[in-house]
């Protein structure tokens, strides 16, 4: 009797995990449809000089999984989720490559509409390129990966990253590891900032090394900076 009950109060449990999980991803593909975020705009003149920051790289915590919709992504689009280790993991910051990562960054967000993956595609969560000029937020940052490539940045050190935003929901960004710290490229806002200065808490990501996704434990980026 005991081993029953023991076995049925584990169901409930990881049912109602499944619950709240499943509620983190429609509330992400809600939050990915404001595109940027007013409260968090006022973004200042694209500057053609690289800022002396002076970050931290965001530390890892052991092998995450990543999230099905990204699995099927790289089934259609396996170059994006391969790693070469012949590529270099870290971005020097130099002047031409910032005003790059700002042009990139602003151009996107300011030409492909917001729309829920419900409403784009007819599934909850789907991962791609925004090629018919909608999107949300995990696809507006597959293309700005996309066309930096394209610039010549490495992809191995521009990686897709799962935050929970400023209103405690799930949200995709791209990272970007640079000799200065990671820089965050987010559909919610213009500028370009240090990960430290988002307001976000950093879950998981792409690693560096392989294909699997790495945790970032409980880093919390101070939301009293977020406004900076």
């Amino acid at each position: 009797m005991r081993r029953n009950a023991s076995r049925g109060l584990r169901a409930q449990q990881e049912k109602c995990v499944y619950r709240v999980l499943r509620r983190i991803g429609q509330a992400a593909a809600l939050l990915c449809l404001w595109g940027v975020h007013p409260a968090l705009a006022g973004t200042p003149e694209p500057s053609p000089v690289a800022p002396a920051i002076v970050s931290e790289h965001l530390r890892s915590s052991g092998e995450a999984g990543p999230t099905l919709a990204w699995m099927q992504f790289c089934d259609q689009q396996p170059q994006e989720c391969s790693i070469d280790s012949s590529e270099p993991d870290t971005i020097p910051l130099t002047d031409g490559i910032w005003a790059s990562l700002q042009e990139v960054n602003t151009h996107v967000n300011r030409t492909i509409a917001a729309v829920a993956d419900q409403d784009h595609w007819g599934v909850v969560d789907r991962w791609d390129y925004p090629d018919d000029g909608l999107g949300d937020c995990e696809d507006i940052q597959l293309l700005k990966r996309k066309l930096l490539v394209e610039r010549g940045l490495p992809r191995r050190a521009m990686r897709m990253t799962v935050v929970i935003d400023e209103l405690g929901a799930g949200h995709a960004v791209l990272r970007v590891r640079t000799d200065r710290g990671d820089l965050i490229l987010d559909n919610k806002r213009d500028a370009v900032l240090p990960w430290q200065q988002t307001g976000y808490v950093y879950v998981k990501g792409e690693g560096t090394d392989s294909k699997a996704w790495v945790w970032f434990g409980d880093q919390i980026a101070p939301t009293a900076t977020a406004a900076k």
